[in-house]
């Protein structure tokens, strides 16, 4: 999907009352996404597809930390390991550097970093390298159903 407008929907249907933002800068990474919104790095959710004994697991990571496998294949009771591309497309109907949080092609098991929560407002991907949307963490919980498991 090369346009926001398929994830605008997807908001509209979960209810969230936010628009998609269409920066002038890419937004493919977490530092280039704070640095195009002017937000703090740890309010962006990195959106990052594992495999977890043979099925796919999101996992919604604050910009500022970095996913430590093991401890979270741990914490899971899990063999963790990374989605190649193909697996992301797949499971998420996205391309990486735009995935977001919710409104996949199919239906995901979801881990929360919790650093995320200790933030008003949060920014993720809305389904283009070059496109965003603001949430609250409340409203991720709710809408992802995710689990809130430290993964670092």
């Amino acid at each position: 999907m090369t346009s926001p407008a398929p994830f605008a929907a997807v908001l509209a249907e979960v209810g969230i009352d936010s628009p998609v933002v269409t920066m002038d800068d890419s937004t493919h990474t977490a530092a280039e996404a704070a640095s195009a919104i002017g937000c703090e790095l740890g309010q962006i959710v990195k959106s990052l597809l594992f495999v977890a004994d043979g099925e796919p697991l999101l996992a919604l990571v604050a910009g500022i930390n970095r996913v430590d496998e093991q401890l979270l294949g741990d914490r899971l009771g899990v063999e963790l390991g990374k989605a190649n591309a193909k697996l992301v497309k797949e499971a998420t109907g996205y391309s990486i550097g735009g995935v977001p949080p919710f409104g996949h092609a199919t239906r995901l098991r979801t881990i929360i970093d919790p650093q995320l929560l200790s933030y008003e407002t949060i920014w993720a991907a809305a389904g283009t390298a070059l496109s965003v949307f603001e949430l609250t963490p409340k409203q991720l919980i709710d809408v992802t159903e995710g689990e809130v498991v430290g993964v670092s």
